[in-house]
């Protein structure tokens, strides 16, 4: 799709030719099949850790939104999947390039060419936002939005770095968790109950 067609189906919120830019979620599932995934969140406790080499040895690492990375020794190195919510700045294109996209938000109009035409690009679905939005009360993370996701794929374990929903806040921004518009005790609810049935699932401290 040409910059301008994009943009106009991004303008008018038309959601067919958008779509058509993604792979589809069952392609995308199929490829963590017997995989062990990584999802590193941007909980500031991270960076007081030495998880860095267990997170680099897993089969996939996703990280989220600007992925920051202070220290290989507690983040790591590798990025092999990069869930979006936000537009990124030029230094952290660079830096991520090579990272295959996932857009998460259903705000389309952040969403730019260079992201929706990139190799491999996935679109989340409005409907599977609705539905995760409706089941917590607010609206969900990325984070938690790729757990939900990731759970409904064969993986053979997922491990969740970086989560600790808000209690020492993000290494992406300064706001706290009154000035965001999430319901960071139901996220970890959602998540504690999902951990709970699936065994795939850990979270580390």
């Amino acid at each position: 799709m040409n910059p301008l067609a994009f943009l106009l189906a991004r303008t008018l919120r038309r959601e067919p030719p958008l779509l058509a830019l993604s792979v589809p979620q069952s392609a995308l599932l199929a490829e963590v099949t017997g995989k062990r995934v990584a999802l590193v969140g941007n909980a500031r406790a991270l960076g007081a850790q030495a998880h860095g080499a267990a997170i680099d040895a897993a089969d996939i690492v996703i990280r989220i939104n600007r992925a920051p990375m202070p220290a290989a020794a507690s983040h790591g190195t590798r990025t092999d999947w990069l869930a979006l919510a936000t537009a990124l700045g030029a230094a952290d294109r660079a830096r991520l390039a090579r990272a295959r996209k996932l857009w998460m938000s259903p705000k389309r109009k952040r969403l730019g060419h260079a992201i929706a035409t990139s190799p491999g690009f996935y679109l989340h679905p409005l409907a599977d936002y609705a539905a995760l939005c409706a089941q917590i009360g607010a609206p969900p993370t990325t984070g938690l939005m790729l757990i939900d996701l990731l759970a409904r794929a064969p993986l053979a374990g997922l491990t969740l770095y970086g989560f600790d929903f808000f209690a020492s806040m993000s290494l992406s921004g300064r706001r706290n968790a009154a000035q965001v518009p999430h319901d960071f005790a139901a996220e970890a609810a959602f998540v504690a109950a999902l951990m709970a049935r699936d065994s795939r699932i850990t979270r580390v401290e």
